[in-house]
């Protein structure tokens, strides 16, 4: 049975969604603050990251925790005064990151990443956006030798486990593939899978456009105006009030605000990030991550973008961007860089769970309610794959993946 849709947010993973309903032939409307890929979808390292088949977890080795405490390293800052609310969700993020839990989750996430790209390729071609992708893959460099063979025993690990493609690069090799390079690492490794995208938030709009020329309604409007009604739900927009038999919460980092007054209490946290664009001598082939601080650098249609790694902090706290200076470092001896296009920084905010894995299906307690959030920092690489998952589940259909691992009932919080 065809049905009415509200899907809420605007951003990869609730466009994809909607795209995947309409494409079963539902007839779908996208409620969003503001037009599509301009919140988290945008202001990312631009990867497809089929390699990704392990979520990062937290760090449990102790001189890399005092680091990331002390603020010693772009790959990580702490807002101390955020600790007393969020250390609840960090504990149970740390107890999911035991090596057996962490592998576990692994290849439950795996399942989703092994489907990223091949996923986005029927959109990327239908929204006629070919020319912002580059299916060539990233590098991961590093400057010290037993990270790099760390990183290189890691990879084989993958490769075997999961069967990801890469190739190791010496110094050399690097440099002559990569001759925009400055520094003298000691070795890379090149990701062949991944696909880098040139501008994020305009493939979002591709897909947007796609939608709506399918006859999709796309409105501006406030989430939080969401109310179950005797029918199924209703939201308020710009265009008035608009009703359907179901609605999906794709809100990313806010989803917690649409799902309490419902009664939904998720162990939700951020992870926020910083990017700024720069001008360059010479632009990198593709995107790199100079591994031992955690700082990609991508080349992007804007110029280079320095994408920082996770501040810990609320996600409405002032911005505080000291990671981006010293990400402006970290690549200022990778590359000759110039001087930054924007005066801002732009700054945005990764939907965590403790388990890292993302939320998606019915909701437990009410009937025509749906859940996709929650995919920290692969929402974009996930949107399409997720978007199956859960029109497959939202049909009545045998889903294409197992969804057990990324329902709502995993959590207690959810429960009554």
């Amino acid at each position: 049975m065809k049905r009415t849709t509200i899907v809420l947010g605007g951003g990869i993973v609730g466009i994809s969604s909607a795209l995947s309903l309409q494409e079963r032939g539902h007839s779908v409307i996208v409620v969003d603050r503001k037009a599509p890929g301009r919140e988290t979808s945008y202001g990312n390292a631009g990867l497809i990251q089929r390699e990704a088949v392990e979520p990062y977890p937290l760090p449990r080795d102790p001189s890399e925790l005092i680091q990331h405490a002390f603020g010693l390293s772009p790959a990580v800052h702490y807002h101390w005064r955020a600790l007393p609310t969020i250390l609840p969700k960090l504990i149970a993020y740390w107890r999911a990151s035991t090596p057996a839990r962490h592998a576990q989750i692994s290849k439950e996430w795996a399942t989703l990443i092994e489907n990223s790209t091949s996923e986005h390729a029927q959109w990327i071609e239908q929204a006629n956006a070919q020319e912002l992708v580059t299916p060539k893959g990233f590098r991961f460099a590093w400057r010290q030798e037993h990270s790099f063979k760390a990183g290189v025993e890691r990879a084989k690990r993958l490769q075997q486990t999961f069967g990801v493609q890469f190739r190791a690069l010496g110094t050399d090799e690097l440099l002559h593939e990569e001759p925009a390079i400055t520094q003298r690492f000691v070795g890379a490794v090149h990701w062949t899978e991944p696909w880098a995208v040139s501008d994020p938030g305009e493939l979002v709009s591709r897909y947007a456009a796609l939608f709506a020329q399918r006859g999709g309604l796309i409105v501006q409007g406030d989430a939080l105006s969401l109310q179950q009604t005797t029918n199924g739900w209703s939201v308020m927009t710009q265009d008035g009030l608009h009703e359907a038999s179901d609605a999906i919460v794709a809100l990313g980092p806010w989803a917690d605000d649409a799902l309490r007054p419902l009664g939904y209490h998720f162990p939700l946290f951020v992870k926020r990030g910083y990017h700024k664009h720069y001008q360059v001598e010479r632009q990198l082939s593709m995107p790199l991550l100079c591994a031992d601080d955690g700082v990609m650098l991508a080349p992007m249609r804007a110029g280079l973008r320095i994408t920082t790694g996770a501040e810990l902090t609320l996600r409405d706290a002032p911005a505080t961007p000291v990671q981006l200076k010293m990400a402006e470092r970290v690549a200022a001896r990778a590359l000759k860089i110039g001087k930054p296009v924007e005066d801002t920084a732009w700054l945005g905010a990764r939907p965590c769970t403790p388990d890292m894995k993302p939320i998606i299906g019915a909701a437990p307690r009410h009937r025509g309610l749906w859940f996709n959030f929650g995919h920290a920092h692969q929402g974009f690489t996930l949107g399409p794959a997720s978007a199956r998952l859960l029109a497959d589940m939202f049909d009545g259909k045998t889903p294409y993946i197992n969804p057990a691992p990324f329902t709502a009932k995993r959590f207690d919080e959810v429960k009554q």
